[in-house]
């Protein structure tokens, strides 16, 4: 029988709400309100590499949205261009590439991201640091962020990339932050590493799959539950962000994770259906300073369907 599980106590008061950096936060600068969004695009601050940044809106087949209304200045980002299916895994390393360059995206400069759903831009927040983007930033509670402080927006195509030829580094910068099903396998037997459900509780135990698309309910057997949001909905992310969609207190998830067992001094792979959770996950623990943390890009999806060719990943129907 399973035992109990202990409440979590959510807080609904917000650390930070001004222009500067979080200061619960190792990478503060690295997320990003919406006035301080405002005040870079205003030429207000010059926080970012050399003047040279982009501001990416990323999205999921959200072309249409995003031309009818978007951030000033901003240009769009199909996640279809990152991830394919029909596991939706990254694509192969010199297509990730290629998306960079074409965007005018190198090593060295500055990206923000933002999303109607901000897990779109987490997801291609967690790639671009794998590649090797040093300075990655993220619209603490996406568009709806913008939206809701009253700031402008404009209609159309939105702003013309200049593409680059070099990312003057290699790339993948960051291997060690992407694990396929060999090492995830390999985590679950190491004492001091853990793979990381970011999925919801009735997911977690095996009551739904989650997805129209993954048959198979249940979880992977000696997986840690890091919790995600409310049951049935694949885009909650409510254990981690205020009802507003910014990040809660670094503090406040921390203690939520270590009553699961999940620490930094841990390897931690985060995983979910498919990716997009756990990528918000990694990069908030990112944010934390927390830095042997990866994502198990195959997540569920691939687990599952993959059960017959590896007998230690056996479906866990809870």
């Amino acid at each position: 029988m399973r035992r109990s599980r202990p409440a979590i106590v959510l807080s609904s008061v917000h650390p930070f709400s001004g222009n500067g950096p979080r200061i619960d936060l190792v990478r503060g600068r690295q997320l990003v309100s919406a006035a301080g969004l405002a005040a870079l695009i205003a030429g207000d601050t010059a926080d970012a590499a050399d003047g040279r940044w982009r501001l990416l809106e990323a999205g999921c087949g959200a072309s249409q949205p995003f031309a009818a209304s978007h951030i000033p200045g901003a240009a769009y980002l199909d996640t279809s261009a990152v991830e394919g299916g029909p596991l939706w895994n990254k694509v192969p390393d010199d297509a990730l590439l290629c998306v960079l360059l074409a965007h005018g995206i190198r090593h060295d400069t500055t990206v923000i991201l933002y999303g109607r759903n901000n897990l779109a831009a987490a997801r291609v927040a967690h790639l671009l640091l794998y590649a090797g983007v040093a300075d990655v930033r993220l619209l603490d509670g996406g568009f709806a962020a913008w939206q809701s402080g009253g700031h402008p927006c404009e209609s159309g195509p939105g702003r013309p990339v200049d593409p680059v030829t070099d990312f003057g580094a290699s790339c993948p910068a960051h291997p060690e932050y992407l694990v396929d099903m060999v090492e995830a396998s390999t985590l679950l037997a190491r004492p001091d590493a853990a793979l990381v459900s970011i999925r919801s509780e009735a997911e977690f135990l095996g009551k739904v799959s989650g997805y129209s698309y993954i048959a198979a309910r249940g979880d992977i057997p000696g997986a840690l539950w890091g919790r995600a949001g409310a049951d049935g909905d694949v885009n909650s992310m409510s254990a981690y962000q205020h009802a507003d969609g910014t990040m809660r207190p670094a503090g406040e998830i921390a203690a939520m994770w270590q009553l699961g067992g999940i620490t930094a001094n841990r390897r931690i792979a985060f995983y979910c259906g498919t990716g997009w959770r756990a990528s918000m996950a990694f990069f908030y623990a990112w944010l934390m300073g927390w830095d042997d943390i990866a994502v198990f890009d195959g997540g569920w999806l691939e687990w599952s369907s993959d059960a017959n060719a590896w007998p230690e990943c056996a479906v866990s129907r809870r």
